[in-house]
Formats: structure tokens, C-alpha cells, sequence
């Protein structure tokens, strides 16, 4: 079977830095033959490592949209508010399209994409990378095979790591709703979708807490400048400080890092860019506005509850679970890739032990994409496992758990779903 040919709209981090190295390594199944991207530098780079000529590299998503179907899928990795439109045109043309997490920040949108997907009988796969983790599929394996019994309740945290606020809803891309999308959306629709899928109901009840409470100007140190390099008074003990986070860092993830604050990765123009851009602005004096911890409840159909948090304030990142049910309980730590499933029949604890050395969301940002070819080598006939529908679903939980932290009132999905099928017809 010939690979499947594909665009990229953003090559970003995700885009590039993620989704589309699998072409490189796996030239048989996909080959990217167009791109899109605002940055000369980002168009450039994506060009080269994919061999594209210099006509098939393009400056805006209007631009490669604008002329006839140049491949069989599209891959749409912009800023979450730059979503809805490409997509709704790419299905038009006839893509398929996998779509970078969140859909859209506005509610109405995910809803109309998901019947735009339906309606062109298009693949529209969203970037829910957890559910392709082994982590999750094992967990769901487990419970699908009943051997805790009949699933009751879950706690759920998700550790988004102090450093990691800082970087990204703080300084970064994701720090203010006005112009992104809330905290519940940026960074936990994930959460809101792998929930969904374990206990496999219809969300039924949310609830929601939480605030911005540390990253605000009146904590400021005294005598913090605006920006770290400006002789700040306590960069030898702030954790936050930018050289420190930027340059300093020697973890997997600095060189992520340093690539998003620079295109040249050295020290001296990463610190040049904390001199001018927004990664070197003090965390206590940036226009930030999302929360920095919250808590979720929700209840569904068949009476299972979940306990969710998120906090900025952890250490260590990723996710940790607890599953509850009648015959058992399962304890599992994805940062540390443990599974640990209980008996309460024989009291017998077996300990399920995962590759730690898999990268990319766990292994699940490789296996998206093998899914993403699959369904479109068959043109939509199979089935994947983060369809539209169900992405939707997810992310209006999510967007119900916000409602709910702002207007301090539990949300019936039913009411709130009927609510905006409204609105899209009306809009239609």
C-alpha cells in the first residue's frame, strides 16, 4: 500500500516537533508534501528535514487551502483559536484532518465541527494522545475486563509541574483565556477525555473550583523588576527565574524549552530572547489569567464519580489515578509508568511495570499518527479512537467544569448540550 500524502498547518512544537517526525521515520506509510506556517524560519526548517520544494511551503493556512486538494489529509496544529476555520474548510476540500487539542475555545465551534465532520464523511481525529498511551490502554484493559469489579469512583491529579505553569500559562502561549482558552481546556481537556473513555457513560453532572492564586503582581518579591534580567533581587532564590528555567536547565525538556524561546538554540541568543520576549518576564508581572490550580467533580449516568485536580504547585509532572470499584482498586503513576491492580478478593497486589524510556506523551504521540494513517488509508470506513463525537463530548465537559467554576453553580451536560444545539442551528 502507497503512504498516504499529508500538509501540515503550523509547524510548531506539536506540529513539527511531534506529529510530523513520524514521516520520517515511517516514509512508507505517510509523506508530507505541503506546508503552512506564518514563520519564515519554522516554513523553512520544515521544508528542508521534509524535502518539500520552495512552491509547496506556504506563508498562511488561506494561502495552501486556497488552491485545489493537493494531499489526502491535513494536519492542523495552530493556536487553539485558529482552529475552527481551517478545519471547516479542509473537511470541505475533502482532507481528512487530525486536529490539535483543544478543537476551539468557544463551545459552539467544536459542536459544528463535529457535525462538518459527520456530514462530509470525514476523518476528524483530535489529538487526544493520552488514550494512545500503553498507560492508559492497560488501565482501560483492566477495567474493561472486570477485574476490579463493577467501577465505582476515580481520583484523578494532574501534576502539571511548577516550571512547566511558569513556561506555558504564566509567560507562555496558554497564560490568558482572553486571547487562548481557560486552564480546564489548555492543558486538561486531556484529562476531561481519558475520564470519559475509562468509565465509557454519559457525563451527566460538573462541578468545579479553583482561582489564580499565586502568579499574581501583589506576590511579587519586593523590588522585582518586570523582566528577570533587570537585577532581580532574588534570582538566586526564585525557582521561576529565567536564565535558570532557559539556560541552566539541562533536563529532557530543555531543549523543547529553548527551541520555543529561540529559533537559535544557542546560550547567547536564548538569552538575548529573555532580554526581549516574553519568557523572560517576571512569573509575578505578566498578563496571565488563568487558574493555577482547580478541582473537577462529575458524576455520570450510571453513578460513577470522579475526583479531578489540577495543580501548578507539584515538583514532579504527569499524571497519577486511583480506580475504585467493587471487586478491586487499581493505584497507577504514569510519570513513573507503575500500574498497581488490587484484589480484594485474594488481597493480592500485582504490579504492572510499563517502558519508562517511551517519549512523546508516553508513547502516545507516535501512536496517534499510526492510528490517524490507518483511518485514512481505509477513507474513513474504521473506526479511531478519538473520533470527533467523542472529542466533543470531552471537551464540553471541560467547558462545563469553567461555566461552573465562574458562576459557582453545578452544570447538567444534558441542559448545557440541548443549550447549544440550539445555538447551532440557530447559527446554521
Amino acid at each position: 500500500m502507497k503512504p498516504i500524502t499529508a500538509a501540515l498547518i503550523g509547524a510548531g512544537q506539536r506540529g513539527a516537533g511531534a506529529y510530523a517526525p513520524y514521516a520520517l521515520s515511517h516514509s512508507e506509510e505517510i509523506k508530507f508534501v505541503a506546508v503552512a506556517d506564518a514563520d519564515p524560519a519554522r516554513r523553512e526548517r520544515f521544508g528542508q528535514e521534509h524535502n518539500l520544494p520552495e512552491q509547496s511551503c506556504y506563508s498562511s493556512w488561506e494561502e495552501l487551502l486556497a488552491g485545489p486538494r493537493l494531499a489526502d489529509a491535513i494536519l492542523i496544529c495552530t493556536q487553539d483559536k485558529m482552529h475552527f476555520e481551517p478545519t471547516l474548510q479542509a473537511l470541505e476540500k475533502g482532507y481528512h484532518v487530525l486536529l490539535e487539542k483543544p478543537m476551539s475555545p468557544d463551545p459552539l465551534e467544536c459542536f459544528i465541527m463535529g457535525e462538518y465532520a459527520e456530514k462530509n464523511n470525514r476523518v476528524l481525529s483530535i489529538c487526544h494522545v493520552l488514550r494512545y498511551t500503553d498507560f492508559f490502554a492497560a488501565i482501560k484493559k483492566i477495567v474493561s475486563d472486570g477485574r476490579i469489579g463493577k467501577l465505582v469512583s476515580i481520583q484523578h491529579t494532574e501534576n502539571v509541574e511548577h516550571r512547566h505553569q511558569a513556561h506555558s500559562f504564566v509567560r507562555g502561549n496558554w497564560s490568558n483565556s482572553d486571547v487562548s482558552s481557560p486552564m480546564i481546556l489548555a492543558k486538561s481537556c486531556h484529562d476531561m477525555d481519558i475520564l470519559q473513555w475509562l468509565v465509557d457513560e454519559e457525563c451527566a453532572k460538573v462541578s468545579s473550583f479553583g482561582s489564580l492564586t499565586y502568579f499574581r503582581e501583589e506576590n511579587a518579591p519586593e523590588g522585582a523588576p518586570l523582566r528577570c534580567l533587570d537585577g532581580c533581587p532574588v534570582q538566586d532564590s526564585c525557582p521561576y527565574y529565567a536564565p535558570k528555567m532557559y539556560i541552566e536547565r539541562d533536563d529532557w525538556a530543555a531543549a523543547i524549552l529553548r527551541s520555543i524561546v529561540s529559533n537559535d538554540t544557542s546560550d547567547e541568543c536564548v538569552l538575548e530572547a529573555l532580554k526581549e520576549g516574553p519568557y523572560g518576564r517576571c512569573v509575578f508581572h505578566c498578563d496571565n489569567n488563568v487558574v493555577d490550580h482547580q478541582v473537577v467533580n462529575l458524576e455520570f449516568a450510571g453513578g460513577v464519580t470522579v475526583a479531578f485536580t489540577m495543580s501548578a504547585f507539584t515538583f514532579e509532572g504527569g499524571r497519577s489515578v486511583k480506580l475504585m470499584g467493587t471487586h478491586g482498586q487499581i493505584r497507577a503513576d504514569m510519570e513513573k509508568n507503575v500500574i498497581e491492580v488490587t484484589s480484594f478478593v485474594t488481597r493480592e497486589t500485582e504490579t504492572i511495570l510499563l517502558d519508562t524510556e517511551i517519549t512523546g506523551h508516553g508513547g502516545g504521540d507516535t501512536n496517534i499518527m499510526r492510528d490517524f494513517v490507518r483511518l485514512v488509508q481505509s477513507d474513513g470506513k474504521e473506526k479511531g479512537r478519538t473520533g470527533a463525537k467523542e472529542s466533543v463530548q470531552s471537551h464540553l465537559i471541560a467547558f462545563a467544569a469553567e461555566k461552573s467554576r465562574v458562576e459557582g453553580r453545578t452544570i447538567s451536560m444534558r441542559d448545557y448540550t440541548a443549550e447549544l444545539r440550539m445555538l447551532a442551528v440557530t447559527k446554521a
